[in-house]
């Protein structure tokens, strides 16, 4: 009897083409990103509701900060809002927040903001949304490296295992599956560590005109897979 296809527990999502999408439709930049920003919340529901325990986001990198001052403050305006206004809805839908990624040169009231919802969303069991916000996966990397030279833990007792553990949020899993949005194919620095086994899937259109049916075309296709891991 064939072995049926596992389950996909964690899905990352690189959020691609909000700017694009903007400017095929004749609007700014910032108009795009706010389309970007519902559809997060519109996906990640479909992908719960479809039995997925994690979704993960790329919703802005370390890079991004070279973008220019006034799409970056839309950003951050677009992440509190996430952390602050919506919060409720999280809570509503029994969803738990973490945010993924450094904290240097991040704003104290989006700190305080992060802190909050973390806590006030820690409780809930019926789906993870990790956002990847200031974040690199090689800076993930490094910055574990770093937490296991300040514990005083020798070179020789190093293994992967103990640097999966001290990863940002150690609890979030591997991913299943990375998707990337607007045609685009590249890792661009996403989740490096959790993606060594992962399945790729690129997808044409750009992030604002995903939607829920999407998401189920998705999944059929991940089930049609075969992951090996080498055996």
């Amino acid at each position: 009897m064939q072995n049926s296809p596992a389950p996909c527990k964690h899905i990352g999502y690189i959020v691609d083409g909000n700017r694009r999408w903007a400017k095929y439709h004749g609007l700014p930049a910032y108009e795009g990103h706010l389309a970007g920003y519902n559809t997060i919340k519109d996906v990640a529901k479909a992908t719960f509701d479809a039995g997925v325990e994690y979704v993960s986001a790329y919703v802005f990198s370390t890079e991004n900060w070279q973008r220019t001052k006034g799409e970056v403050k839309h950003l951050m305006g677009l992440v509190l809002r996430l952390l602050t206004d919506d919060l409720p809805e999280f809570e509503r839908h029994n969803i738990r927040l973490k945010i993924l990624g450094s904290r240097d040169g991040v704003d104290v009231k989006i700190l305080s903001a992060i802190d909050n919802a973390e806590s006030k969303t820690a409780n809930n069991h019926s789906g993870t949304l990790a956002l990847c916000f200031n974040y690199g996966g090689q800076l993930e990397i490094a910055d574990a490296c770093k937490k296991i030279i300040n514990k005083g833990i020798s070179a020789d007792k190093i293994t992967p295992e103990l640097i999966a553990n001290n990863l940002y949020c150690p609890d979030i899993p591997s991913l299943d599956l990375v998707v990337r949005t607007s045609g685009e194919q590249r890792i661009s620095n996403f989740m490096l560590w959790r993606a060594a086994y992962s399945e790729f899937m690129f997808i044409d259109k750009p992030w604002p005109d995903m939607t829920k049916e999407d998401v189920g075309l998705i999944l059929n296709n991940f089930s049609s897979r075969s992951r090996r891991f080498g055996k």
